[in-house]
């Protein structure tokens, strides 16, 4: 599901670090997805989370693959209740997510056309931001 699903999400919040965007309204699939990753986050952590903070108690590849996700998350503003609140600061304050998220934003090159206020500047700016 992570590899093949979530098309809303990675087409509607672009990856990026080292921005904070607010581009709701949200489409209608963009809320499903939101939904589906608080879920899947959410069960997770009540079958699998037993003796740690992460998806399946310790820090795993589980983990790492939602970490694009959970910069998304923290770009556009995205507060996912409960569990799934708490695992995402949990996988942003981890070392690895750390060390990934320095290196993003030590990157000289930043191509202005490929940033989520120019990407999303009609849509901002209908909304007033």
């Amino acid at each position: 599901e992570m590899h093949s699903g979530f098309s809303a999400l990675r087409d509607e919040m672009t990856m990026c670090i080292r921005e904070r965007v607010d581009v709701r309204p949200w489409s209608t699939a963009l809320v499903a997805d939101i939904a589906r990753v608080t879920a899947i986050w959410n069960e997770s952590r009540r079958r699998h989370g037993a003796g740690g903070e992460f998806l399946c108690g310790r820090y795993s590849i589980a983990d790492a693959f939602y970490a694009p996700v959970a910069f998304r998350f923290r770009t556009y503003g995205v507060q996912p209740e409960g569990e799934a609140g708490r695992y995402l600061a949990s996988l942003l304050a981890h070392p690895d997510v750390r060390a990934w998220e320095a290196a993003a934003l030590a990157e000289t090159t930043v191509h202005d056309f490929d940033e989520p206020r120019v990407i999303y500047r009609d849509k901002l700016a209908a909304a007033g931001r």
